[in-house]
């Protein structure tokens, strides 16, 4: 395979496994093997469409916005003093959700999943302070942290789940760092700041 294809492909992997499906998979993780699964597919549907304009659209939207206005490519925007203020965008979105759905009396564990996917933004936007983390790499480790707990709590066996989710992992820290965007050990640490903050907030539901 020639370097352009290579470059390519891992281009395309960084822009559909993007950190802001983190809320919406977990919210589907829930809507199959919870009790939530129950509940009508009407609001179902309803809640994974709010979801996905406040964690996926608005935020992409925004950060689009403020790169074009910057001037700057995907790479330029990567580099990590001028990620600071997408994490801020991000941020605001995924509270303003979890405010909204607060609102709406949704399921609490619906909520802690915003929390988790909320508290791993504000984690990852602390450490690029001092060092830039794959936020990628996080919010896959996110979703494998979600995929333990919620089976430790509604007791489903997730081993092929987790086997697909470390295989796109994979594929998703292989290409942030062709794209050299991040280093080996800044994709490891994404992971586990992901893994152990989902984990650690769904089991103390």
């Amino acid at each position: 395979m020639k370097e352009k294809h290579v470059i390519l492909a891992a281009r395309l992997i960084s822009l559909i496994f993007t950190p802001f499906y983190l809320p919406l998979v977990g919210m589907a993780i829930l809507f199959v093997f919870s009790y939530l699964s129950m509940l009508e597919w009407g609001y179902k549907a309803t809640v994974l469409l709010a979801v996905y304009f406040f964690t996926v659209l608005l935020p992409t939207l925004l950060i689009r916005l403020y790169r074009r206005t910057q001037g700057w490519n995907l790479i330029e925007l990567g580099r990590r003093e001028r990620r600071m203020v997408p994490y801020i965008i991000s941020i605001v979105c995924y509270f303003t959700c979890y405010y909204v759905m607060s609102r709406q009396h949704v399921p609490f564990v619906i909520g802690v999943v915003l929390l988790a996917a909320l508290s791993i933004q504000i984690i990852c936007a602390i450490i690029n302070v001092w060092w830039k983390i794959s936020t990628h790499s996080a919010a896959i480790g996110g979703i494998a942290g979600a995929l333990v707990a919620f089976s430790f709590k509604f007791s489903f066996n997730p081993v092929w789940w987790l086997c697909l989710v470390f295989v796109i992992g994979g594929l998703v820290g292989s290409a942030r760092m062709i794209l050299r965007q991040h280093t080996l050990s800044q994709v490891v640490a994404g992971f586990c700041v992901g893994f152990i903050s989902a984990l650690h907030l769904i089991m103390r539901i």
